[in-house]
């Protein structure tokens, strides 16, 4: 089971700066059994978002926001089925998701941007057959909202937080595996479809991989 717990509300509102109507959709199932990202923690972050927005002298722009649930966000086929007629006239979408649910509904509505609102922490492991690929690596210190909903931490051979290497292949390819795609031509790509290139200009710092202590462990209360 994925871990999360919901980044700073002033991070958050820093994201959707400017925007006038977004969605909020939370997750049906890991995060909502850790009280992160279910029906009722997208209720509490909408109205929250709400107030500030309304007593903030300095944006004083009311906030429009559509609420929704998807029952799992890391399905394309139910976030397709789920979502798609609710993006009219929305700007921005908020997910209140693991980092794979994050990159799964930037996959999907790939012109709008998709922000995270959780700081995905820690994986259980599944104890089964299966095969899965990784996209998220659960750093604790979620940059998604700067990489167009492509981690580079994961998805980048060297884990590069600042563009390309210069080895990338003719065509995009990575030089580590000539297979794959490299991470950063994909960032560009979706950022450029977004009309947000500007954030390619962004020096990242080190990552800080103290920002989860290993074993992780949260202990959510209900107030």
């Amino acid at each position: 089971m994925i871990i999360a717990e919901r980044k700073p509300l002033e991070e958050i509102r820093g994201m959707i700066s400017g925007c006038k109507r977004i969605l909020v959709v939370g997750c049906g199932t890991c995060v909502t059994i850790c009280w992160a990202g279910g029906e009722k923690e997208v209720g509490i972050l909408s109205s929250q978002l709400r107030l500030v927005r309304l007593a903030s002298s300095r944006e004083g722009k009311k906030l429009s926001i559509v609420e929704a649930v998807v029952e799992r966000q890391c399905e394309k086929e139910m976030v397709i089925e789920e979502l798609r007629d609710k993006m009219q006239d929305v700007e921005a979408i908020l997910s209140m998701a693991c980092g794979i649910g994050v990159q799964t509904v930037a996959d999907v509505f790939e012109e709008k941007p998709v922000f995270p609102a959780l700081n995905t922490t820690f994986m259980g492991m599944p104890e089964g057959e299966g095969v899965w690929t990784e996209k998220c690596g659960a750093c604790g210190d979620c940059m998604l909202y700067w990489t167009g909903g492509i981690c580079p931490v994961v998805r980048c051979a060297k884990g590069l937080l600042n563009g390309p290497c210069g080895g990338t292949r003719k065509g995009g390819k990575c030089e580590i595996d000539s297979e794959k795609d490299c991470a950063w031509v994909l960032i560009y790509r979706r950022l450029e479809k977004q009309g947000r290139l500007d954030l390619m200009r962004k020096y990242y710092e080190p990552k800080n991989y103290r920002a989860v202590k290993r074993p992780g462990k949260i202990e959510a209360l209900e107030a």
